[in-house]
């Protein structure tokens, strides 16, 4: 039976302490009740003895704590899903922002969810089509991968992350898809990017939004991921669907952390954030995965701009560590007008070898991966030291590389965000690019692939 207490001693921005509260739960959920009738939300953020510390969804502005009440739920925060939810927009914990009527439903989940028993996972091995070369081609999406996005302030990772939720697909099967897409911290004007670029593609009748705005509550910036990702799984393992979940940004989420953490008073770890940032941040990622029996799965792209560009900072480092590679935005690609800006050498694909080669994309398709990003490779050094000691001092095999590097930067990974690329289309422009370099050259591909693909002169 849930009681009403009326010992509310003290309030401080978003933190309030109630007191002689019996029975108190660490993340269980709170109404504060005014004497106007109007109802606010909190959470229990520490219990000591029969003292409750409760971090407000909303401003404390205006609350009387003389009249008011504070009721404990005895259950943490929950979301009530649907087969309705999709094509609907939501805030931050899940409240309609649409215009829509509230979820009807008998199923309530909580957010906190549960960790895949490792025994029960099935290895990610089907490619997801993204319609973006650098992805497709060199750093491959695998259904049921954690694959996130590292950018800086200022990239274009928004660009990205709509072209993503509006393009991927999973090929050679006719089963449902569907993208969450959870916006963490944003501003009014990112959020309005977002809702309106779901709307003007049509891509929002396969999608569900969940939007927390940069002026809202960090503790609602901790769950808006945690929405996301249990919302994913209802559509995954209950309904059976392929469900692509996009996060961005998680560097705003780990900054509502260690706001968190501040408040609870507790040490800080690296750069003020919690000790806890790691175990925090997997409890998110791993949840991602395919089940044993389960025609269902979650892929993840969590999208995280590096503080000063810096892979070194906790929160992608960390984040690295948990999930299976990352594509890196690249700062020097997005100044040369590069449309997306995705740095491949830096970039890592963990599992793109599980979901390439024939039957998934196509035969040639890991032998020209190889080559071409040998290629650039060899082509970027060229460039650089041709930057250092001239032009002349290159060989005439040393300049072939560096003008196949530039070729591959406009031609391969430049593609603007409206292009949606077919893997055929993709590899045909890998081996237009290898064309360029002597047959001679090509030692990773195998010759009977040379024959069948390379084009001929004058194609």
């Amino acid at each position: 039976m849930k009681k009403d207490y009326k010992t509310i001693k003290q309030v401080v921005g978003p933190l309030m302490m109630v007191e002689c509260v019996e029975d108190i739960k660490y993340d269980e959920l709170v109404e504060i009740h005014e004497a106007d009738g109007s109802v606010r939300m909190g959470k229990v953020l520490e219990a000591r003895g029969t003292t409750a510390l409760v971090q407000l969804f909303e401003d404390a502005q205006g609350l009387r704590i003389s009249n008011a009440k504070a009721r404990f739920l005895g259950h943490s925060l929950e979301l009530t899903v649907s087969p309705d939810m999709i094509g609907r927009v939501f805030d931050g914990i899940g409240r309609p922002k649409d215009g829509g009527t509230p979820v009807i439903s008998d199923i309530k989940l909580n957010i906190n969810g549960s960790p895949i028993n490792p025994a029960a996972r099935d290895y990610p091995a089907e490619f997801i089509q993204t319609g973006i070369s650098a992805i497709d081609g060199l750093n491959t999406l695998v259904r049921g991968q954690k694959l996130p996005i590292f950018s800086g302030s200022g990239l274009p990772h928004a660009s990205v992350a709509a072209q993503i939720a509006r393009q991927a697909k999973v090929l050679g099967t006719d089963e449902k898809f569907a993208v969450v897409f959870a916006a963490i911290g944003i501003t009014f004007e990112e959020a309005e990017f977002f809702r309106e670029d779901f709307k003007r593609t049509g891509s929002i009748e396969r999608s569900v939004l969940f939007l927390n705005l940069a002026d809202d509550p960090a503790v609602e910036r901790i769950a808006t991921p945690r929405m996301a990702i249990t919302c994913a799984e209802y559509l995954a393992y209950t309904l059976g669907m392929h469900v692509l979940v996009i996060m961005t940004d998680i560097t705003n989420y780990a900054e509502a952390l260690r706001e968190v953490s501040a408040a609870r008073k507790e040490v800080p770890g690296r750069r003020g954030y919690p000790g806890y940032l790691y175990t925090d941040l997997a409890s998110l990622y791993e949840r991602a995965g395919r089940i044993n029996g389960n025609k269902g799965s979650i892929t993840q792209i969590p999208i995280l701009t590096m503080p000063e560009d810096d892979k070194t900072h906790p929160i992608p480092d960390l984040t690295g560590y948990i999930t299976e590679g990352q594509i890196i935005l690249s700062r020097e690609l997005y100044m040369k007008g590069i449309e997306p800006p995705i740095n491949v050498l830096p970039s890592l694909s963990r599992l793109k070898n599980k979901g390439i080669g024939k039957g998934k994309t196509r035969e040639d398709h890991a032998d020209t991966m190889n080559q071409i990003f040998a290629a650039y490779a060899r082509g970027k050094s060229a460039a650089e030291l041709a930057v250092v000691l001239g032009e002349s001092a290159l060989s005439d095999m040393d300049k072939k590389y560096a003008s196949f590097a530039e070729s591959f930067e406009k031609e391969y990974v430049s593609q603007g965000y409206e292009a949606d690329r077919s893997i055929s289309d993709t590899l045909a422009i890998g081996w237009k690019l290898l064309s360029m370099l002597p047959v001679s050259e090509l030692k990773r591909v195998h010759a009977e692939y040379i024959k069948k693909y390379l084009p001929k002169d004058g194609e």
